[in-house]
């Protein structure tokens, strides 16, 4: 069965027969499908008054593991983003008392972001209904094939630079 991408490629293969298009059955794909996935995923953070941003400090800092503790380098690691993206996020977070900043003991200067017991508490009921989306979005697949699409999505990360740190 034909696609929206499968169009696409049709009318250049009759408009430019002389490019090779056969990446945009790659890359519109994934754009599409990263569209859709969004789109699930503010769903089920917004039923828990959160977006895609705070559910990722929220469990960043859950999957840390006692004390769920991090400073904000750590966290701008984690999210690929800006110092001033990570304050942004923090300010949020911690204006609804899902986590707490406090002065290292040892630094004077270095701060540590600490998840609180609501936060803990909050990203704890996320979380299920999360992964519910995701498996939801995964359904049309069989689990090897999941297997499988991970492997080539890591490889292509890996190609691209993407190490995972």
């Amino acid at each position: 069965m034909a696609d929206h991408v499968d169009r696409v490629l049709e009318q250049w293969a009759r408009e430019r027969p002389d490019l090779d298009a056969s990446p945009m059955g790659v890359i519109g794909r994934l754009g599409r499908l990263s569209r859709l996935i969004d789109a699930e995923l503010r769903r089920t953070f917004a039923a828990h008054g959160l977006d895609h941003a705070s559910f990722d400090v929220l469990a960043t800092m859950r999957r840390s593991g006692p004390p769920y503790r991090l400073n904000p380098a750590e966290l701008m690691r984690s999210a690929m983003v800006t110092s001033g993206a990570i304050t942004q996020r923090l300010d949020r977070l911690e204006a609804r008392g899902l986590v707490a900043r406090s002065p290292s003991e040892t630094d004077g200067r270095a701060v540590h972001v600490t998840l609180t017991d609501e936060g803990h508490a909050l990203i704890d009921r996320v979380l299920p209904d999360h992964l519910a989306t995701e498996h939801r979005v995964l359904a049309g697949l069989t689990d090897a094939r999941r297997g499988e699409l991970a492997g080539l999505l890591r490889e292509l990360l890996e190609s691209l630079g993407d190490r995972g740190d």
